[in-house]
């Protein structure tokens, strides 16, 4: 990947003399930063600008390891074949018109993916901007050249995004504002061969950048994406389109590729450290912030002191502090008595810590200095949240002292900022000179303060009493699992779990209402008629499901009442001893197309889809890894025994979320396993419905 990043000599293929073209921006841009070789390509020109312009690319001199293509599509593939022949190794396409476009351009991108299994070249793109290189100048894009004279600063974070255009208009944006310096830039495209993953890795191991912010639409090897996040050292921030059902329909129409199960991905990313945003600008703080202050979660738990002229917005900053899941910090009596010695005798110090009474009586650098001072000496604090007004009512401190105290104490330091327009800008512009984060919104302050002392996954090993085995299944649903294909019905899936050490509900099959009679006694009432219809997996909304049935009267009735909803296709009638209530959980496995087998655990039952509190992990998974999953749903007082429920034995569903894993593992025609409810009784947990679904091959 280093002839992307740092090229001996470039051929751009496309190179015009039109300044209204794109192939005459990537040249000016090329001129303008990059100190090797530059080899304009176009066959209808001899020169470009004093230039020698080559008629092809097979008659470039070395060096030239680099090859910009900015050409009408149709020509791009038999122009990287010639960048094979001639042997550089890396080509980047910044031409449109391929996937994106529909079935034409799909056409296009097939033979570049064919010409690449084929050679030795790494091709990025198409359908891209390419790179920018604020650190070295390089810009390998048509983006305006005149990004260097608009303010564009050099910073810690680097940027990949998949769209094109949002990389270009992003580094409009954070230039002109002057809010972020970035590193690098990279714009993916439509992946045909260079991914996310392969400049992942390689920011990941770049002493420039300090943290890494994501734009996809999709992922190309969700796994590997995954175990690169895992073991990352440096932050991570991931803003994914296509969230919704609208917006994956229109990242498919955008990349032509997979947006994603949105809930298995937060899931997944949740257990690989990333922190997610939700919009262009919040994955831009979290990226700042977090490259200022990457390591800071390791070693605090986010208790904030808030320093503020206002007791209105003290208020506001720590409901938005706790909403969070943050603290304001409890100031130890020395640090309240060295406040309270610029504060007057009858404005007692709290955090927040309203300072304008210590403004009005000593001036803002005093009472501004001895509170920071104060709070960075307290062992109690962890960081601080600093309002600042500029431009009226001498309220604006020095933000560079701030800094100095702040840095000394290793305490980080956010600043929340509101003034007049260009005095709070030039403040803002001072600020962001020194690395200090500021604000124009508390609670986006909050958000960033949170993202900071976010805590990545800490797996605790538990020592497992089983060996990591394959289950050993009867000979008969070894076979099943082999060579069935579709939903298994409910009793075969039980059976199965049953076999993988999974208590599931005492059950037998009828074959008619006396047995069924005679079942239930067995059983011992109440118990539950269920009936199994083929192809019918929610037997709920199919009314094939009768629950808390006493009396063989009942039972009768409701044989005769399922049978009859079956119809003609026909069916098969299940009895169950009904379970006593309590939490209803879900557990169950997906075998995602990206991330490989990845466990669920969440809220269950008839309400699951309304509740929708479920949580994902991708396998391998030890006990260890369930118990943080299963830490990871909202609703732990449910967990912990809510009005008389017995409570969830967390290791017993540790171990089954863990055998299942297994299971799918051992299995690899397991397409999907669900486990709704897993019903927490006082004995323990219990299986009363379960489905596994087969994949045709």
């Amino acid at each position: 990947m280093d002839f992307f990043f740092n090229p001996k000599g470039i051929a751009l293929i496309g190179a015009t003399p039109n300044p209204l073209k794109g192939g005459h921006a990537i040249l000016r841009n090329l001129r303008s930063g990059f100190d090797g070789g530059i080899y304009p390509v176009n066959p209808s020109y001899a020169e470009i600008e004093g230039m020698h312009c080559y008629p092809s690319i097979l008659e470039v001199p070395d060096p030239v390891d680099l090859g910009i293509i900015f050409v009408p599509a149709p020509m791009v593939p038999g122009i990287v074949h010639e960048c094979a022949r001639r042997g550089i190794p890396g080509v980047m396409i910044e031409s449109g018109g391929f996937a994106e476009t529909g079935s034409s351009g799909s056409g296009l991108q097939k033979a570049l993916k064919a010409i690449i299994e084929e050679s030795d070249i790494r091709v990025w793109g198409p359908n891209c901007m390419g790179l920018v290189d604020t650190v070295k100048r390089y810009m390998f894009s048509f983006v305006t050249p005149s990004i260097w004279d608009m303010g564009l600063k050099q910073g810690k974070v680097s940027i990949i995004a998949q769209s094109g255009m949002l990389s270009g208009v992003f580094l409009i944006d954070l230039m002109t504002h002057g809010v972020m310096g970035v590193d690098k830039v990279c714009s993916i495209g439509n992946k045909v061969d260079v991914n996310e993953c392969d400049v992942l890795e390689y920011l990941l191991d770049d002493n420039q950048t300090e943290a890494v912010c994501l734009y996809l639409e999709s992922f190309n090897d969700g796994r590997r994406f995954y175990d690169l996040c895992r073991s990352a050292k440096k932050p991570v921030v991931l803003l994914k389109g296509g969230k919704s059902e609208k917006g994956a329909a229109a990242a498919m129409s955008h990349t032509a590729s997979m947006a994603g199960n949105r809930t298995l991905i937060r899931g997944v990313m949740e257990q690989a450290g990333v922190i997610e945003a939700d919009g262009f600008k919040q994955m831009a703080d979290f990226g700042r912030c977090l490259a200022r202050y990457p390591k800071v979660s390791e070693k605090a738990s986010g208790r904030i002191a808030v320093l503020t002229y206002s007791g209105g917005s003290g208020i506001v900053s720590a409901d938005c502090l706790d909403a969070l899941g943050l603290k304001t910090a409890e100031l130890s009596r020395t640090t309240l008595h060295q406040i309270n010695s610029v504060s007057p005798e009858w404005m007692p110090v709290s955090n927040p810590v309203d300072l304008w009474p210590a403004v009005e009586r000593n001036g803002v650098r005093k009472a501004y200095g001895t509170a920071m001072r104060a709070v960075c000496a307290d062992p109690g604090v962890d960081g601080v949240l600093l309002h600042t007004f500029s431009g009226g009512f001498a309220l604006e401190n020095d933000i560079a002292e701030m800094d100095r105290i702040a840095k000394a104490a290793q305490k980080p330091m956010f600043c929340w900022l509101l003034g007049e327009r260009e005095a709070a800008r030039n403040y803002q512009q001072r600020a962001h000179d020194l690395g200090v984060p500021v604000f124009r919104e508390l609670s986006r302050a909050a958000e960033c303060i949170a993202a900071v002392f976010k805590k990545r996954p800490t797996v605790v090993e538990i020592a497992d009493d089983e060996p990591p085995t394959p289950p050993e299944l009867s000979e008969n649903f070894d076979h099943v699992l082999k060579c069935e294909t579709g939903a298994l019905d409910e009793h075969v899936s039980k059976r199965i779990l049953a076999e993988c050490g999974i208590e599931t509900v005492t059950e037998k099959l009828a074959d008619d209402e006396d047995n069924a009679a005679f079942i239930a006694a067995q059983c011992g009432y109440p118990v539950v008629l269920k009936g199994l219809a083929p192809g019918k997996i929610h037997k709920t909304e199919e009314g094939l499901v009768k629950l808390g049935l006493r009396d063989e009267n009942e039972v009768r009735q409701a044989y005769r009442s399922l049978s009859k909803a079956m119809g003609e296709n026909g069916g098969i009638v299940l009895v169950q001893r009904q379970v006593p209530e309590g939490v209803e959980l879900i557990a169950g496995l997906v075998r995602d197309p990206q991330f490989g087998p990845c466990v669920m655990v969440g809220i269950g039952g008839v309400m699951a889809e309304i509740i929708k509190d479920s949580v994902f992990a991708a396998a391998p998974l030890g006990k260890g890894e369930a118990m943080c999953l299963i830490g990871r749903l909202k609703n732990q007082k449910l967990l912990d025994g809510y009005r008389g429920f017995p409570a969830v034995d967390r290791k017993q569903l540790a171990r089954t979320l863990v055998r299942l894993e297994r299971l799918a593992e051992s299995y690899g025609r397991i397409a999907e396993i669900d486990v709704n409810p897993l019903i927490a009784t006082e004995a323990g947990l219990v299986s009363v419905d379960a489905a596994i679904v087969l994949a045709d091959s």
